[in-house]
């Protein structure tokens, strides 16, 4: 008896096109997964490599990023101080840490 196809089954061109289907939804959805970017933010244009012209996510402009790193660093200072962590800028040197050590390499 010859073998013959199940003629209710999908043609071999269906078949690829649904395995073709399948993959391209998976890719898409491991891309989705790789970027942070919301789906209605993707869906309004935004893409991996660019940036908002406005909002949080914004690029900063290089004035701003200083300013900032001033703030950042005067706001650490007051935490260091309150803390009691203050640095002692007129405070005189121990000299007799250095004898210690002088004394330390004479004995090796």
């Amino acid at each position: 008896m010859p073998s013959v196809k199940n003629p209710n089954g999908p043609s071999k061109n269906r078949l690829a096109a649904r395995a073709s289907k399948a993959r391209k939804i998976r890719r898409k959805k491991s891309e989705a997964g790789q970027h942070k970017i919301a789906k209605a933010d993707v869906a309004r244009g935004a893409r991996p490599g660019l940036l908002p012209t406005s909002g949080p996510g914004a690029k900063m402009s290089s004035k701003k990023a200083r300013k900032l790193e001033k703030k950042m660093g005067y706001a650490l200072k007051r935490k260091m101080e309150a803390d009691g962590e203050a640095e002692m800028k007129d405070a005189p040197e121990i000299e007799g840490e250095g004898k210690v050590e002088a004394e330390e390499m004479e004995i090796q």
